[in-house]
């Protein structure tokens, strides 16, 4: 088995196309597909079904990417510590919710970083199927997910059949951030009917395994709520909240700093009693490095100092 055969087929898959990646690794097209042939043949399976709307990966093919793409990262990782200056590179790859309190977390992280060698840092804020897949496939190698407390025995079958270790970070309550301008910031007393003129700010990208999204949101959205924003970029939701004060967010509780930056206030409601979880997870038999460690300590120091 050729390891260039191996990235290319790793690449393909990335970029659902031959013709692209052949343009993208500036090799002709019939050689891309000759080398994937002889990587079809040398394993004795089909990777790539190839149609006149181009390629698909078959269910053997999926399996053998997995494979694969471990392969090719870990080559990469050993070339990575011993290029040729002779320094070790710094590499981190993370998802997350998006949470405040592990944003805090990334730049005492970061602020640690040794400056004079090489580093590589990927943070991804996503939903926790966004999370989990990525996790699987290799492209990162711990994450951090949040879903209700409710759903549990549905995310702990899905992390026992994919061999996937978990522990729970913190349990918490959703609160209500709203702009210092808006009458809900002045109001004590504050129950889900009091929202009904309002206009919600919200991720609603919410999974469960094996649960239909129409069924995750129901559980997720309020049935009191009728006017939403869907935003996934926490900088524009930061905008929306501080310059409209009609506006409002469920979030984990957010960072006093971050508050008064934005001239925001948190409330709690009185009504809302769903709990939600933030859990660590990353694949079994994966071993976390120095820079896996030494974020997860400073998630959980972020979570003591702020929630």
């Amino acid at each position: 088995m050729n390891l260039m055969h191996l990235k290319y087929a790793v690449e393909i898959a990335k970029n659902k196309s031959i013709s692209r990646t052949a343009e993208k690794l500036y090799m002709g097209q019939p050689n891309l597909s000759r080398a994937i042939k002889e990587l079809e043949d040398s394993i004795g399976i089909t990777i790539f079904n190839r149609t006149s709307k181009g390629i698909s990966i078959t269910a053997e093919g999926e399996e053998f990417l997995a494979y694969a793409r471990k392969i090719v990262e870990q080559v990469d990782e050993i070339e990575s510590i011993y290029h040729k200056d002779g320094k070790k590179k710094q590499r981190l790859s993370v998802c997350v919710p998006r949470a405040s309190y592990i944003s805090f977390a990334l730049a005492g992280f970061t602020s640690q970083l040794d400056i004079t060698d090489p580093a590589e840092i990927y943070y991804k804020e996503t939903n926790s199927m966004s999370a989990i897949n990525s996790l699987l496939k290799g492209d990162c190698g711990l994450a951090v997910i949040r879903y209700q407390s409710t759903f549990d025995k549905y995310f702990n079958n899905l992390f026992n059949e994919k061999n996937i270790l978990a522990e729970t970070i913190t349990e918490f309550s959703y609160v209500l951030l709203v702009s210092k301008n808006s009458t809900l910031a002045r109001k004590d007393d504050i129950e889900l009917s009091d929202l009904s003129e309002y206009i919600e700010i919200t991720h609603s990208d919410p999974y469960v395994p094996s649960l239909p999204l129409n069924d995750v949101m129901k559980a997720e959205l309020s049935e009191y709520v009728n006017k939403r924003i869907f935003v996934f970029e926490r900088g524009s939701q930061f905008v929306l909240l501080e310059n409209v004060p009609e506006t409002f967010m469920w979030v984990s509780p957010i960072p006093q700093p971050l508050l008064f930056k934005h001239n925001l206030v948190q409330k709690t409601c009185n009504s809302n009693n769903k709990k939600y979880r933030d859990v660590l997870i990353h694949r079994r038999g994966y071993k976390l490095t120095e820079l896996d460690n030494r974020f997860i300590d400073e998630v959980y120091k972020a979570k003591t100092i702020f929630l």
